[in-house]
């Protein structure tokens, strides 16, 4: 696995932005249509074990010579949200009546959700981009209470890191409606040649808010989970970068594919360069899909097809074989970087081994990463980080200490030990010695990535 050359004209490369997992970060099955969260709800976490897991791939992918980079976990549990809901007293008396009178609140302000940074918000490079500035638009993230606490800090944060307004433009969340219902840039791929070259950007979405009833003939819905991403929230990110016609491929996600627990396009699809690793099911108009994305792309698209035939949706979302990095090498081969749950299905394994490696496509290598601790609550490889290409100048340009090096691991991985907990039962979230230790560990954390102030709180 070498990505030391994953570059491309005027040092464009693309940079993964990984989440670092939480100290609260728990079992508690939040997330409504995510099979994974549901079904270990209740399980007991191992925050350091988690926060450990994901460093290690982290580093493991810079030392291969991959652009990698690192955001802070959200400051959890979000007093201030329990105080907006009535909750009023000390830090400790706000913490003991949310246990007593509304525990799925407690659950929810406590949640570790935003080390899946796939969902932070969208990014545009500025290659593709008419003021020829990266775009940022937060996820308003408003499908679920838990998730839609983070928008306000992801925009901060953002906008701390891509500071300069030379480089980078940072927009607006959408406004949080049902019909604007926005998840990211899991939802979200850029096709191209080289991260260099100008490309299309494949939004994917779950339903349409507006008209679409009215349609001579309807198109299908999901019956079981909820379609959390709207094509009116795709179109409107997409007028906010400055993105047009000619750049961008709106697709109907498949609803039987969100009926088995497939909650957002990147379990079912993943994107890099011009290859599309999908499965058969991820898309309502396959055909269709493809041949728009091939009128548009300056580059002949590689569709890598998995058939349900091989790999069953269950599977497909008990492996999270496509919820895997799909990463550029110098001699134009890919690296997949998958979970190890894909080992433990034989189906998948078998596809990857005899169709993936063996195929005629880029993929040249399969790297296993145990990310378990992040699987359990429905995240893999892709969920835990965010896309941004960037040019030389602009990764110069880039405020705090957020690019990993072999320091800054050390520094991270010594911080993990010293503040995480190594078991955390969803009981233990009423502890407030557990919030004392969150808001110590996360000042800590800002003073080590050197962002400045981004917390919307202070310890008592």
């Amino acid at each position: 696995m070498s990505g030391l050359a994953n570059s491309s004209a005027y040092g464009v490369r693309e940079v993964n932005f990984d989440g670092l997992v939480g100290p609260t970060h728990n079992y508690s099955g939040l997330a409504v249509g995510n099979v994974a969260s549901m079904s270990h709800g209740g399980l007991i976490s191992n925050p350091k074990e988690g926060a450990l897991q994901g460093l290690l791939k982290m580093k493991s992918l810079m030392e291969a010579g991959y652009a990698q980079g690192v955001l802070p976990p959200q400051q959890r549990p979000d007093i201030s949200a329990l105080r907006d809901l009535g909750f009023s007293g000390s830090n400790h008396e706000v913490l003991a009546r949310a246990a007593k009178e509304a525990p799925q609140l407690l659950r929810a302000v406590c949640s570790a959700s935003s080390m899946w940074t796939a969902n932070a918000g969208t990014v545009t490079p500025s290659l593709d981009a008419p003021d020829s500035r990266v775009h940022f638009t937060p996820a308003n993230l408003q499908s679920s209470f838990h998730r839609f606490l983070e928008p306000q800090t992801t925009g901060r944060v953002l906008q701390a890191i891509f500071h300069s307004e030379q480089h980078f433009v940072h927009h607006p969340m959408l406004p949080a409606t049902p019909a604007f219902s926005d998840e990211g840039a899991a939802n979200h791929t850029r096709l191209c040649g080289e991260y260099g070259e100008p490309g299309v950007h494949l939004f994917v979405y779950g339903r349409q808010a507006f008209g679409g009833e009215r349609e001579p003939k309807p198109k299908p819905k999901p019956k079981r989970y909820p379609a959390r991403q709207t094509l009116e929230a795709s179109q409107a990110v997409a007028r906010q970068h400055g993105l047009v016609e000619s750049q961008t491929v709106f697709a109907q996600q498949h609803p039987d594919a969100i009926d088995a627990g497939v909650f957002h396009n990147d379990v079912i699809a993943v994107g890099n360069g011009s290859v599309l690793l999908y499965h058969e099911m991820a898309f309502l108009d396959e055909e269709g899909t493809l041949d728009e994305l091939r009128s548009k792309m300056t580059t002949p698209l590689i569709p890598v097809r998995v058939p349900v035939e091989a790999v069953s949706l269950e599977d497909a979302v008990a492996s999270y074989l496509f919820n895997s990095q799909l990463l550029s090498n110098p001699d134009g081969t890919m690296t997949l970087v998958v979970p190890s749950e894909c080992q433990e299905r034989e189906a998948v394994w078998r596809t990857v081994q005899d169709y993936l490696l063996a195929g005629n496509n880029p993929i040249s290598e399969v790297v296993v990463k145990d990310v378990k601790q992040s699987m359990r609550n429905g995240g893999g490889p892709a969920c835990l980080r965010l896309r941004v290409v960037l040019s030389e100048a602009e990764r110069a340009a880039l405020t705090g200490r957020v690019l990993l090096t072999n320091d800054l691991y050390e520094d991270l991985t010594t911080w993990v030990n010293r503040h995480y907990r190594d078991r955390l039962a969803t009981q233990d979230l009423a502890d407030p010695q557990l919030a004392e230790e969150s808001l110590t560990a996360l000042d800590e954390l800002t003073q080590l990535l050197k962002m400045g102030s981004v917390y919307p709180f202070q310890l008592e």
